[in-house]
Formats: C-alpha cells, structure tokens, sequence
C-alpha cells in the first residue's frame, strides 16, 4: 500500500491517504499520487462515484510543514508559484468530477487537508472529526480551492472568519454550518460513505452530472441562464435509457434502480 491507496469495487473507488503517522499530511510522493490517479478516475467511466477518506484516525493533516522548510533556502517567489500551480490541474478536475465524491472525515481535516474535504459533494463525519483552515497560524493564506468552495458552503461571512482565525471546528458545529452532512459513529463512517457512493451505480450518469455542473455554476448564473440550461439538460435526459429504464420499473410498480439509503441502511 502507497501513500494513496486507490481500491475499486462495483463502481465504486476508493481513495485513501495513507501516512498514518504524520496524519496523512501531504507529501511530495502523495501530491503526485494524486496528480496521476484523480485524472484517471476521472476518464474511467466504470467509476460511477469516488469516496476520499485518510488512514489511522485523521482524514488529512493538511500540507507537509516539515518538507516545506526544507524548501525554503532554496525556493524562488517563481518556485513556490510553479509548486501551486502543479496541484491544481487535479484539483480541477476533483471540482469538476461529474459524479459524486464522498468525503469520509475522522479526525483531523486541517488546513489542506479541510481544503480537499469542501471538494466532495458530500462530507460525513465521525463525532472525533475537526476542521481548522489553519493556515493563518504558519502565515500562509488558504489553498487547494478553499477560497472557491468554502464560502459557497458556509456563506462569505463565516467564510473570512474561519480562515482568519483559524479556530477548530468539531463534528456538531461542522453539521450546524452546513461542512458536514452528517455525523455517524466512527465505526459507522466508510460503510455509510461507501452506501451513499454505491446508491449512485444505479442513478443515471448525465442527470448527475448536469446536477453537478448546475448547481456548481447557479451562483454565478442569472435565472435565464439557469432556465436554459434546464431546458437542454432536461431534454437530454429525457432520451436516455436510463429514464426509459426508471419509468418502466416505476409503471410496474418495481422498486427503483436509485434509492437514497437512509442512516439505517435501508433506501430513505
């Protein structure tokens, strides 16, 4: 097992960051892991949902502070640029992911480590989960797309506040702002992230995505560009087997090919 452990099973892939013993903090070898396996899951069409999850109680400590001083002496203003830029094409590319990305957060989510849980689609917590935009606290401002995703999620407002006091945010206040979806117990936390990512095998692919691709622009978007893009999208859908499949099964009063699960584990 590597620094990111990548596991596929009936559609579904899993994505683990594996350095337990620096609480899965971002190394070299992990950004490159990344940058090479989310542009593939990416292309792969058999990946009907992605769940992102960290090894040995912490999801992700955020950036390596020890590799990064030892960059220091030697890095120019031009380098520090070229290493920000290296990440964000894959992180483009987990933003843009038109199926669902399934956060599965215990422990600690700090700094980067926060900044890649805001780019799932869902977040579920365990009652141990923190997260801290802690980069204040080393003089560094946020990155790896916090600045895009974190005030969508929790408004401009606490946006500004969480990054500028870079305080602790545990799993009941993560629920109340909106960064969690839910709380579960920690032996409770990847089954119920792996019941959510598998739900999707059975919904259709395009009305995901236009969900994805909608609802991501919708704030920057004026009402009849919104309609417009229902209009398309929809029609779209409309000639799909997958809804041809769904109104079948509906008409004979079979069970849905997608269903929510619900907390219990049964369809919601």
């Amino acid at each position: 097992m590597g620094v990111l452990d990548l596991q596929i099973d009936d559609g579904v892939a899993t994505l683990t960051m594996n350095r337990p013993d620096a609480k899965n903090a971002l190394s070299a070898d992990m950004r490159s892991a990344f940058a090479e396996t989310v542009p593939a899951l990416a292309a792969d069409a058999g990946v009907r949902a992605l769940v992102l999850t960290g090894a040995g109680g912490a999801f992700c400590a955020g950036g390596d502070l020890r590799a990064m001083a030892e960059l220091r002496s030697g890095m120019t203003l031009a380098g520090w640029r070229e290493r920000m830029r290296e990440v964000q094409p894959w992180l483009r590319t987990l933003i843009q992911f038109d199926r669902p990305v399934i956060a599965a957060v215990d422990g600690a989510a700090f700094g980067a480590g926060f900044s890649l849980a805001l780019l799932a689609d869902f977040v579920i917590a365990s009652p141990r989960a923190r997260f801290c935009m802690s980069f204040m606290r080393v003089g560094l401002g946020p990155d790896f797309g916090a600045m895009y995703t974190l005030p969508r999620v929790v408004g401009v407002q606490r946006a500004k506040e969480l990054m500028l006091s870079a305080r602790e945010v545990d799993a009941d206040e993560a629920l109340k702002l909106g960064i969690a979806m839910e709380v579960v117990p920690v032996d409770r936390l990847l089954p119920r992230a792996t019941a959510l990512a598998r739900s999707f095998t059975g919904a259709s692919p395009l009305a995901v995505s236009f969900v994805k691709q909608d609802v991501a622009m919708s704030l920057g978007a004026d009402l009849e560009a919104l309609f417009s893009r229902e209009t398309d999208h929809q029609a779209m859908c409309f000639t799909t087997t997958a809804h041809e499949q769904a109104v079948q099964r509906f008409l004979a009063k079979q069970p849905a090919a997608f269903r929510w699960p619900g907390k219990d584990g049964d369809a919601a």
